[in-house]
């Protein structure tokens, strides 16, 4: 893969990287343009929408989709080549690439909505802590550092234990479900937390 923007959430990273996908008239899928530097260095191969415009020796996009790394694919948002005549592609395609992130963020939603829900009380204090320490850093930026590292002890702390019976109770499938990460994901969150060797246990 060439490459390209993508867009990731914080929570759930690489196991939902999203970005636009370019598609050709046959329904398929262009392999990545390389663009040859010119000083004797290695090209740069890009799979970035824009550049899939028809010129000499590169493809012409028929459509755009988002696409996810979990393997999710958004529906096909058509180029009308007839109405971007000479435009630039970066701009006339801006549009149909602005609808495939909003998919994609409409995706990773649903994501988030299939997760373990948090109790209330949980999320709220959550925010409540960060805005605090936000607040903390505008008068006291040394004091926030040190309440950012408090706050990563505690998490170390619950954690240990947490990822530890979640190990024991559940399968990785389960777990990585539950979490919104793909199965290779949550291995290593939970080995991170339970601080463990996600290949020996």
């Amino acid at each position: 893969m060439g490459e390209r923007e993508t867009w990731m959430t914080e929570e759930f990273g690489a196991s939902h990287e999203g970005a636009v996908e370019v598609v050709l008239s046959d329904g398929s899928v262009p392999e990545p343009v390389y663009f040859d530097s010119g000083s004797g260095s290695a090209g740069q191969r890009v799979s970035q929408w824009s550049v899939y415009d028809g010129r000499p020796r590169i493809p012409r996009a028929a459509a755009l989709r988002a696409v996810c790394s979990c393997g999710w694919k958004g529906s096909e948002q058509d180029l009308d080549w007839e109405a971007i005549g000479q435009q630039d592609l970066a701009e006339a395609g801006d549009g149909q690439a602005d609808a495939c992130e909003r998919a994609w963020d409409t995706h990773t939603a649903a994501v988030e909505a299939s997760t373990i829900p948090l109790p209330d009380t949980i999320t709220m204090l959550l925010e409540q802590l960060e805005e605090e320490i936000d607040k903390l850093a505008k008068t006291s930026p040394i004091a926030a550092v040190r309440a950012a590292r408090r706050t990563e002890i505690t998490a170390e702390h619950v954690g240990y234990w947490a990822a530890r019976s979640t190990l024991h109770d559940l399968t990785p499938g389960q777990a990585a479900a539950a979490l919104g990460l793909t199965e290779r994901a949550a291995r290593s969150e939970l080995a991170r937390l339970g601080r463990y060797n996600p290949y020996t246990g």
